[in-house]
């Protein structure tokens, strides 16, 4: 943790965050890594490989194809789509993956096509060692200023449909898009809430009757539309049983559905239900970073609920516990379930700020949990950046601005 409490002028914050971004940059340039090759058309069909940590996953290569789709790099950098591919044998999925994505109608685009390092019944696209990979890419994707970082997506089909409803979850604050097809995740795996200013599409056969993918699909598309009814808004979505269809759908409809869409970094309200993935949590969600979770084991969770009106921001601290309401009799699958919230009562939490998010010029009024947690200016300050920079890597997320909330010593 960076501490350089240097006050940063309100007319100085822009030259500051891009020199901190040019440093950033550069540190990682620097780094000694297996890095992205340079960016060339993706129908070259050039792979590269990548060494995921021994001590996440034995064994672990993961290769991949990283290129461009269309003839010239827009404005503000490429749309950008994280490709994850179905459990059948991983040469032939690969390969289909290498094919399937130049015909989807979304170029101009770059596309990262990953190959699972591993088979069997135990290995997913959300396991640590995945995170880990998913959280290189993202970092170095972003740094060769190639990428526009408000058009990331991820979506996948089958095997990958799970993972891509699971990682869109997981970090949809880095995601203008998200589009899992053929899979159906129990939504303890995926919150919907976290899905709230993402533009989600959710196709599967409703023949689709392995592991209950057309019910679960269902399912999620129930939660959305309540969802949506609440917050119209919010939830942007498109979920569609397809009638007649079982397994095999038309894949075509998905990226130019979701390349309409940009992600709004900066929105006003966010909430999100802190989820651990394979025993993994993440440090932080939009302009929010955890300090101490509220939670005291994986039996709950800490659910986060941040709206601002003016300079009034309002925090919600829950520790939510699920019970589920519907199994599976055959295999024990868990396929629905209801929540309970009770206000968190510890629990630590920064709330990172900027212009777009508050007015700096003026004072700001933080209530948590229905108690007055802070009432002044904000004053912006260089540490800030420099460490919401190493936590999100996110050249739209150097926040000048923060607010540290201790919820044990809310008066």
């Amino acid at each position: 943790n960076f501490q350089d409490a240097t006050p940063v002028k309100l007319s100085a914050i822009q030259e500051e965050q891009k020199q901190i971004w040019e440093a950033w940059k550069e540190a990682n340039n620097r780094f000694d890594e297996e890095k992205l090759p340079e960016l060339k058309k993706l129908a070259n069909g050039k792979a590269g490989k990548w060494n995921l940590p021994a001590n996440l996953e034995p064994n672990a290569v993961m290769p991949f194809y990283w290129g461009s789709k269309g003839d010239n790099e827009p404005e503000g950098g490429y749309p950008f789509y994280l490709y994850t591919h179905g459990s059948g044998p991983k040469d032939a999925e690969w390969a289909t993956g290498l094919k399937i994505c130049q015909i989807f109608d979304d170029a101009p685009s770059v596309y990262f096509i990953p190959q699972i390092p591993n088979m069997g019944n135990y290995y997913r696209w959300w396991q640590k060692s995945k995170q880990y990979a998913w959280e290189k890419l993202l970092r170095l994707a972003l740094v060769t200023g190639k990428i526009n970082p408000n058009k990331v997506y991820v979506f996948g089909i089958s095997e990958g449909g799970y993972g891509s409803q699971r990682l869109a979850s997981f970090y949809a604050d880095y995601l203008a898009g998200a589009g899992p097809m053929a899979g159906g995740e129990p939504l303890k795996n995926a919150p919907v809430e976290n899905c709230r200013n993402i533009a989600f599409s959710f196709l599967t056969g409703a023949k689709d009757f392995g592991f209950y993918r057309n019910k679960l699909t269902q399912y999620t598309k129930d939660e959305f539309e309540k969802l949506q009814k609440q917050a119209p808004e919010s939830f942007i979505h498109r979920i569609e049983l397809i009638p007649e269809m079982g397994h095999g759908i038309d894949y075509r409809k998905t990226t130019p559905w979701l390349k309409q869409y940009n992600r709004n970094p900066y929105p006003k309200f966010v909430s999100w239900e802190n989820f651990e993935m394979d025993g993994l949590y993440r440090k932080g969600f939009y302009n929010l970073v955890v300090k101490e979770r509220s939670n005291d084991n994986d039996q709950s969770r800490t659910y986060y609920e941040m709206n601002i009106k003016g300079n009034e921001i309002t925090l919600k601290v829950d520790v939510v516990t699920y019970k589920t309401i519907e199994k599976d009799p055959n295999w024990g699958i868990e396929l629905k379930f209801e929540k309970s919230y009770q206000p968190a009562t510890k629990g630590k939490v920064v709330i990172y700020l900027n212009e777009e998010l508050v007015d700096l010029n003026k004072k700001v009024i933080l209530t948590v949990n229905g108690k007055k947690a802070f009432a002044g200016k904000v004053k912006p300050e260089l540490q800030n950046m420099v460490n919401s920079c190493a936590t999100f890597f996110d050249p739209a997320r150097l926040y000048p601005a923060a607010i540290e909330v201790d919820i044990a010593n809310l008066k």
